[in-house]
């Protein structure tokens, strides 16, 4: 039996039915000037490793790195804000209360550097399946993804 977490219920159907419509398109190709290629010590997902989190690992736990008034502009549902410059242990614990739980980190895109920022904190502070959507927000809204504003 597949048990899905309520916080991505929403999200499933609106990403299955883009799909079956053919609303998904081409991956976005942006060159990055403020995000690293990768950070070791974590498993870097596309938006479509991101979805197929969502569905194999019921309590991922999704971390908006962003600031508030680049939340407003939009969200994926589900995610927590975390801005990276509140991050610290303390915060990331009052969060991911386990440092073995799942976690994905998202910002803006690959010219922001604060899903970076907090995963690299995450790091240092113990959690150890930490998964960095490099491509954020804006390769979710270049493929067509939902979002939510608030």
């Amino acid at each position: 039996m597949i048990r899905i977490s309520p916080k991505f219920s929403g999200l499933r159907i609106l990403l299955r039915s883009a799909v079956m419509l053919g609303m998904i398109t081409a991956p976005l190709v942006v060159s990055a000037d403020k995000s690293p290629d990768d950070i070791d010590g974590t498993t870097q997902v596309t938006a479509e490793g991101f979805i197929q989190l969502v569905d194999s690992v019921p309590d991922l736990i999704v971390i908006d790195s962003r600031i508030p008034g680049d939340r407003k502009q939009g969200y994926v549902e589900g995610s927590v804000s975390l801005p990276d410059v509140e991050t610290n242990c303390q915060t990331l614990a009052q969060n991911i209360p386990n440092k073995k739980s799942a976690a994905l980190f998202y910002c803006n895109g690959v010219k922001c550097g604060r899903s970076a920022k907090a995963v690299k904190i995450a790091l240092s502070c113990g959690y150890n399946n930490v998964y960095w959507f490099r491509g954020g927000f804006e390769e979710w809204l270049a493929k067509g993804y939902p979002y939510l504003q608030e």
